[in-house]
């Protein structure tokens, strides 16, 4: 378990609507909601600066974050964001409460190792195709993984690996096994390069 430490500060906001967040972005902040934990919803803003900082670490967004408003404190982890199209903004933020004995569901980055060395690249000559970039998994907030890590090193060429194959920290279940209609997805499969693969691009450009 990671002992990294994340850190919002907030402000409440009473205006809503698009004209209110619309001028909390051009003020540098960023309309956010709290929710969850059995309470009422909160109205928020962070500053647009601090959340780019912190979204640069990856682990923030799996990490239980000690939100500051005013002079109170609450635990939460991230939910949702809006991204701009294609500016580096973020529009909206979703956060949620958590308590330390009801367990939660959240989005967990995969860590792909060994693909060069895979025996279906090494020795058969495969290409690696990632299906997944993330997976939700359900547990304790204290047992939140900073990432999963999928081990291809035995994965041969024609072979997939689904999600009831990773190897989960202890505690930690995967949301899609027990919800949703296509629980077991593909997370990462070797298959066979294209013939002619090299030239085909290079014509193309």
């Amino acid at each position: 378990m990671s002992v990294v430490a994340f850190e919002l500060n907030a402000e409440t906001r009473n205006e809503q609507g698009k004209g209110a967040s619309r001028r909390l972005r051009i003020a540098g902040r960023v309309p956010a909601v709290l929710y969850g934990a059995g309470k009422a919803p909160e109205l928020l803003s962070v500053s647009q600066r601090d959340i780019l900082l912190q979204l640069e670490n990856e682990a923030f967004y799996s990490h239980v974050l000690d939100l500051k408003i005013g002079d109170r404190a609450e635990r939460v982890v991230l939910r949702d964001l809006q991204r701009h199209p294609y500016k580096p903004m973020v529009l909206h933020l979703d956060l949620q409460r958590v308590d330390a004995t009801q367990q939660i569901t959240v989005h967990v980055p995969l860590h792909f190792v060994n693909q060069e060395a895979a025996i279906g690249v090494k020795q058969q000559g495969g290409v690696v195709s990632h299906h997944l970039s993330e997976i939700e998994v359900t547990c304790l907030p204290d047992q939140i993984p900073e990432f999963i890590e999928v081990d291809l090193i035995a994965l041969e060429l024609g072979q997939a690996l689904h999600v009831s194959q990773l190897v989960l920290p202890a505690g930690c279940t995967a949301y899609a096994l027990t919800h949703g209609q296509h629980s077991d997805e593909i997370v990462v499969s070797i298959h066979a390069a294209r013939a002619g693969g090299d030239e085909e691009a290079a014509a193309a450009v």
